[in-house]
């Protein structure tokens, strides 16, 4: 009430009205002010709520609540190939989604310790997790039951669930320009492959290479070693040399180090990198390399989920999709050979034809894929014979 007298008081005042005025002006007066005073704070109580109501329809999509998305990796981000391909897709997402808030764990082997790095990751509020080494396939999927308002996506597996997904990339089609490449560039006609594991993944991949390198030199073979390792760098490596000292010119690999490639180098050679761009690591030595590209898919994953529209599919996505690739060519890559790849890239981009299409041939020499015919994708996931042309067993598990 005081604030009120003294604010009537001046208002008076202010237009020349004094104390001493009749009774009947002053309540006139002070009853014309406070339906002033009323009528304005309504209207501006009524402006506050359009204007809130306005900024929260125009809210921007960086300023929604942060998901927390995880990813796990067989090797160091450092490895230059397979992890580090990965952790570029994390990095684009981050930047193209301001929203999402990632988290990694490094050099988790596959196996009991995967299943516990897993389960603390979905304890910690992770939304979404990527696993990204076929040997999280089966961790994946116990962590899985347990959680299952969590997102799980397995990388290569083809274990699904009602919150599991999978995805990889059709691999192989990079795999045959590099082939072709490679059967180029030999002089020997003995190219040497420094292979990971026997999974049907890599056997399917070395015998894309190999067809591509006998599409345009059917002469040459492709000798295959085995490391068992995913990483390591000193007996990846070691497997390079074993294969040039048995004369390949040229080296090719599944391996998550630049190992193979370094080895070429140091002897004057040639090689073919993987997941990444390795001509970074042996400019002297890299004619070109299969790549990946995850960054997309990852952006088109979280959305999904986001979105509450991600399923549990089982993604393959084709070179078409943008997800694998070929890196840029080295400088020693002759434009015939440059021209060769393009033809046969832009038929595998149309559609117009693909790398398991017969007639091939087992190392028998039997027919596996008649002329004509398309291997179906049920037979590529379990490959586990190699095409005519390559050098080596597959391992018995």
């Amino acid at each position: 009430m005081l604030l009120e007298s003294w604010f009537c008081t001046e208002i008076l005042e202010e237009n020349g009205i004094k104390e001493e005025e009749s009774l009947g002006m002053r309540l006139k007066h002070k009853w014309t002010v406070l339906v002033t005073l009323l009528v304005s704070l309504l209207l501006i109580i009524s402006g506050c709520g359009t204007k809130t109501a306005e900024t929260k329809s125009q809210q921007p999509e960086a300023s929604k609540e942060k998901i927390k998305v995880a990813f796990v990796y067989v090797g160091p981000v450092g490895d230059a190939g397979w992890s580090a391909s990965h952790d570029e897709g994390r990095k684009y997402m981050v930047e193209k989604m301001p929203n999402v808030e990632t988290s990694i764990v490094e050099s988790v082997p596959e196996g009991a310790d995967a299943e516990r790095v897993i389960t603390q990751l979905a304890e910690k509020g992770n939304k979404i997790i990527f696993t990204t080494s076929f040997g999280y396939m089966d961790p994946t999927i116990n962590v899985a039951k347990k959680f299952p308002d969590v997102v799980f996506m397995h990388c290569s597996g083809y274990k699904t669930a009602d919150n599991v997904g999978t995805y990889f990339g059709r691999m192989y089609q990079p795999r045959y320009l590099t082939g072709i490449v490679a059967g180029k560039q030999t002089k020997t006609n003995l190219i040497g492959y420094v292979a990971a594991f026997p999974t049907p993944e890599v056997v399917r991949g070395i015998n894309a290479f190999t067809l591509g390198v006998r599409s345009v030199n059917p002469e040459a073979k492709v000798k295959v070693v085995w490391t068992n390792t995913w990483y390591d760098p000193v007996a990846e490596k070691d497997a390079g040399k074993s294969l040039l000292a048995a004369g390949a010119d040229v080296l090719a690999q599944h391996q998550d180090t630049p190992g193979p490639m370094q080895a070429a180098q140091d002897a004057g050679k040639f090689g073919v990198g993987y997941d990444s761009d390795m001509s970074k690591m042996a400019p002297k030595a890299v004619l070109t390399s299969a790549v990946w590209n995850w960054g997309p898919f990852y952006v088109k994953t979280v959305k999904a989920v986001q979105d509450k529209t991600w399923k549990n599919d089982q993604y393959w996505g084709p070179m078409s999709d943008g997800i694998v690739d070929v890196s840029s060519f080295g400088p020693m890559v002759s434009e015939d050979t440059k021209k060769l790849v393009a033809e046969s890239k832009a038929k595998i981009l149309a559609k117009q034809w693909d790398v398991f299409t017969g007639p091939i041939k087992n190392q028998a020499g039997e027919v596996k894929v008649p002329a004509g015919q398309v291997m179906p994708d049920k037979d590529m996931l379990q490959f586990n014979w190699f095409v005519q042309g390559v050098d080596g067993t597959i391992p018995k598990s």
